[in-house]
């Protein structure tokens, strides 16, 4: 990047790779980045799983030393990178399973860092609640983020076509929120165009929804609405919206609030108990790094999942759709067809869980634990995305109209994410040049690329990197 590209007023030594590095010595959470596997360039064009590794030893002892070849991966906001403690709990897993089988259920062993399986969703709700604000009993790991939305839906949608029977969403709603929506409200036999509003931005292409703008739809809808369900972090723009003041607002007309915080969990702070979200579902594999498909998140809050006792000794809850692992543990083996659901989120689980799912979830966890905590994390992300703005700021691409940053400017407003919008008709080949400069972040058509430095493992050098590559593959699409 040339100096002599810099802003007015700022020195060209902040834009130099040198400032990066320097930056990243200052990092009091660097040492997170050696918790991870970051793929090399080499392994990224690999075209076998024998050419990537021989054998699982090689493999990983390639990654430690790997990090001149690591490869510039900005891609958390899709799939998080694998952390190496993963795969040293999850052979602790596999031997318990291959030397106590069944009674791995039950079974504690002693200088085991695992719980019984009995135990796993318990440690796992241990583990998350701090993530996400919440109690661990308002917490359940289990299913996946659009299962567990139908779940909430079955159990709090109860609409009336003469009062409340409308479902608020976004009009740019992630497809699978928009989905569980539409289908939600044509199950129970009523119209899409009459009980599904969407809030439409105020100008196309989409900017970023105003807050008083949701607040007004809330406001013409609100004595007809029996739910409200939107996203913590808008999955395109990168947009973080204000989940305290729409919930305030939409408790105040009487509507039931659910947040999808599939790119918000792990990502930027929340108090989902103390801001007194009704309820709220996620995935895991995005910022909390468990996985492709591993298990989602679900938040009750515990004034919607409480069980009561009339004086006939007859149970009291929210009615839903029940499997046997949400029932009362301490009668959950007694066979007697009678569900008394566990108190708060726990009591909305179906199955028993995938071990292999939670061990993998709580594995990451305790990095986050030992990097302090979302805090932290969070103080470092916002220097991360703020370094990374004023990079792209400081191009000449942007002066020459080949991209703009979509992604709201107050750091407050969005998370780690930044999308840029490119100019039409650049998107492929600009992928294109990325990828072959071992570059990874993803695309979000027709020209969006979205770019994500994750403070558990990127860095300010990586932010770099990125801006550097990112101007040669737009010199190289252009030349096309």
């Amino acid at each position: 990047m040339s100096a002599s590209s810099a802003l007015d007023g700022e020195s060209t030594h902040v834009y130099s790779r040198e400032y990066a590095v320097s930056l990243d010595t200052q990092d009091t959470l660097k040492q997170t980045r050696d918790q991870f596997l970051i793929p090399s360039k080499a392994q990224l064009k690999a075209k076998s799983l024998p050419e990537v590794g021989k054998d699982t030893r090689t493999f990983l002892s390639f990654y430690a030393n790997a990090s001149s070849d690591a490869s510039i991966y900005l891609c958390g906001n899709s799939l998080g990178l694998q952390p190496r403690l993963v795969s040293t709990r999850m052979q602790q897993y596999f031997t318990t399973w291959a030397t106590q089988g069944v009674f791995g259920h039950f079974k504690p062993l002693a200088e085991s860092p695992l719980p019984t399986w009995l135990d796993a969703d318990t440690r796992a709700s241990e583990c998350i609640a701090p993530i996400v604000g919440a109690l661990p009993s308002e917490v359940a790991v289990m299913e996946t983020l659009t299962a567990n939305l139908h779940l909430l839906l079955s159990a709090f949608y109860k609409p009336d076509i003469n009062g409340r029977h409308k479902i608020i969403i976004e009009s740019q709603a992630f497809p699978s929120d928009h989905f569980a929506a539409e289908s939600q409200v044509l199950h129970h036999d009523l119209s899409p165009e009459a009980s599904l509003i969407t809030i439409e931005a105020a100008s196309q292409p989409q900017p970023p929804l105003s807050t008083s703008h949701v607040l007004s739809v809330i406001k013409e809808h609100g004595p007809t609405t029996a739910i409200i369900l939107l996203p913590g972090i808008q999955f395109y723009t990168g947009q973080f919206l204000d989940i305290p003041t729409i919930t305030a607002a939409a408790h105040q007309a009487g509507i039931f609030v659910i947040w999808d915080l599939a790119h918000a969990v792990g990502n930027v702070p929340l108090q989902l108990h103390d801001w007194n979200v009704d309820a709220a579902v996620w995935c895991s594999y995005k910022y909390l790094n468990a996985g492709p498909g591993a298990a989602g998140g679900l938040f009750v809050h515990e004034n919607n999942g409480q069980v009561t006792t009339r004086g006939s000794g007859k149970k009291i809850f929210t009615n839903r759709l029940s499997g046997w692992w949400g029932s009362d543990k301490s009668s959950r083996f007694a066979m007697d067809n009678k569900f008394v659901p566990i108190p708060g989120a726990a009591g909305f689980q179906l199955s028993n869980p995938s071990i292999l799912d939670i061990t993998s979830l709580t594995a990451s966890l305790e990095i986050f634990a030992l990097a302090g905590g979302i805090a932290p994390l969070r103080t470092k992300s916002l220097k991360l995305t703020s370094h990374l703005e004023k990079l792209l700021l400081n191009m000449p691409a942007l002066k020459e109209g080949l991209f703009e940053i979509i992604t709201p400017k107050e750091p407050e407003s969005r998370g780690a994410q930044l999308s840029l919008k490119l100019k039409e008709g650049l998107l492929d080949r600009v992928m294109e040049g990325l990828e072959e400069r071992g570059v990874v972040v993803d695309e979000r058509r027709p020209d969006v690329i979205r770019v994500a430095p994750a403070p558990l493992y990127n860095t300010f050098t990586d932010c770099w990197d990125f801006v550097d590559a990112f101007g040669e593959a737009l010199g190289d699409a252009l030349r096309k």
